[in-house]
């Protein structure tokens, strides 16, 4: 083997072995979640029980002893779920309102995004180029930042505390009318020139031309926004005053240090859904965003 190619097969095996670190280290998170969730409550308390202690007053203590990062438990135990899944029927609402607050933002903003885009990408002019100038803006800006107008904003149309403060915003959110917007521009002219030559009118190229060629990118869009919203939190804290609306990603960090192990079994519930959709749009994810336009074979 010449020197060139045992240098080049050296920095393969470099790239791959650090590669593979940074997955492992941001994999145990995850797998630690996964695995804790087995245990027993006793179990948990007794490798994790002086990271939540709290002193007389209700304030964190000093952790003098070495905390047991546990990734196999000594028995596997199923009570956690029972309690989440059964006993308590507290979890399963949040995870429905989780459900019903990102649901429906991701369907009506992709829908807003698709025909927003389309006209953006189709139409030039200065008045489109003012509009488009402002999307990016106000998704440049931190959500924190248009917290406050939103906020005004539900307090004048009188939906504060209803689904609404949370779904207009989302439904209405810039992110990805830009994302389809720059994806369509990628399309060739000369295929719709095509299109127009053949008599398609605009809700044609629309229908048949440009949704199509953009699934790819319309299913990327649905899987960052799903994920966006699902784990939502300043947005349901500011905007719903009645705490049996908040979604799940709120209630999980207001479980005390006695529920633990139940926090464990939430958060591998809670992680279902964003995992599923994930795997399954894996390849439409990345087709989305290396797709450079024009037709495929």
């Amino acid at each position: 083997m010449s020197r060139k190619k045992l240098w080049k097969t050296a920095k393969i095996a470099m790239a791959t072995i650090i590669a593979a670190s940074f997955a492992i280290l941001f994999l145990m998170p995850i797998v630690l979640t996964i695995t804790n969730s087995f245990m027993s409550s006793s179990e948990i308390s007794a490798n994790y029980g002086t990271v939540f202690a709290t002193n007389a007053n209700g304030g964190k203590v000093f952790i003098s002893e070495k905390v047991n990062l546990k990734f196999i438990p000594d028995m596997v135990s199923f009570s956690q779920y029972i309690t989440v899944l059964l006993k308590s029927p507290d979890y399963l609402l949040k995870f429905w309102n989780s459900v019903i607050l990102a649901g429906p933002i991701v369907l009506f903003q992709l829908l807003v995004a698709t025909l927003a885009s389309f006209g953006f990408a189709r139409y030039r002019g200065k008045i489109r180029g003012i509009i488009f100038f402002s999307y990016i803006i106000l998704m440049l800006m931190p959500y924190q930042v248009t917290l406050v107008p939103n906020y005004l904003v539900s307090d004048w149309l009188n939906i504060l505390d209803t689904n609404w403060a949370i779904w207009l915003p989302g439904i209405f959110s810039p992110f990805a009318v830009y994302l389809l917007t720059k994806y369509i521009r990628r399309i060739p002219t000369s295929v719709i020139e095509a299109a127009q030559i053949d008599g398609a009118g605009e809700w044609q190229i629309y229908r048949r031309i440009c949704m199509p060629l953009c699934k790819g990118a319309i299913c990327s869009a649905a899987i960052l926004v799903f994920i966006d919203y699902w784990n939502m939190v300043e947005q349901p804290l500011i905007l719903l005053s009645d705490e049996q609306k908040y979604p799940l990603s709120v209630f999980l960090s207001k479980i005390n240090a006695g529920e633990i192990g139940l926090a464990f079994a939430v958060a591998t519930i809670y992680m279902v859904p964003s995992l599923l959709i994930f795997l399954y749009g894996e390849e439409y994810l990345i087709d989305g965003i290396t797709y450079q336009g024009g037709i495929k074979g």
